[in-house]
């Protein structure tokens, strides 16, 4: 009893998580279109373009594919080799699924490890951003120059949520294959 107990915790955080990086996409989603209607109708309407405009949406856009990432990552609907696992004996499929899993795991490793790396030593400022900063116990206001590092943190960000997306589907085919219930990834449209 406690085992399923705590399959339906994981269940739960998994379903959590899910809504949750659906829920950022569509909110980014909506903010690109929006500053983009506001940029054009700024540019070309009172011909008063906001400086920021084109930058908040290509980071918006940015970080709405690394997020997407790790949905396609955990919903296994990334580029895979469908219509050959479905030639494959079960066992084989599920060994060359689980292979390409673990390789994009090892990509998110990537993006971690040096994504970190890169946060940490990029230099630069967007001159044309304000953001917010904690100091003395407290978040304060910056009028201008958000650092170059806040945009990119999705990378490690993204990368760690890959690994985690990539175990989760590792074991959860694991258990399925164990029980008898392990089905190829997506059959083919």
């Amino acid at each position: 009893m406690e085992g399923l107990t705590m399959i339906s915790v994981i269940q739960f955080i998994d379903r959590a998580v899910k809504k949750t990086l659906t829920a950022f996409c569509a909110t980014l989603l909506v903010m690109m279109v929006a500053f983009t209607v506001y940029s054009v109708v700024m540019r070309y309407v009172f011909k008063n373009p906001p400086i920021w405009g084109d930058l908040l949406t290509v980071l918006s856009n940015i970080w709405l594919v690394f997020f997407a990432l790790a949905l396609t990552v955990r919903d296994k609907d990334h580029i895979a080799l469908d219509l050959i696992y479905n030639w494959l004996p079960r066992q084989v499929a599920f060994c060359v699924q689980q292979f390409w899993t673990a390789v994009i795991f090892c990509l998110g490793l990537v993006m971690i490890i040096w994504g970190l790396e890169a946060v940490a030593t990029m230099g630069g400022k967007y001159w044309e951003m304000w953001h917010f900063t904690w100091e003395d116990g407290g978040i304060v206001f910056k009028p201008n120059y958000m650092p170059k590092k806040y945009a990119i943190a999705i990378v490690p960000i993204s990368g760690f949520l890959v690994c985690v997306a990539a175990i989760a589907s590792i074991i959860e085919d694991s258990l399925r294959l164990r029980k008898g219930t392990y089905r190829q990834s997506k059959d083919v449209d």
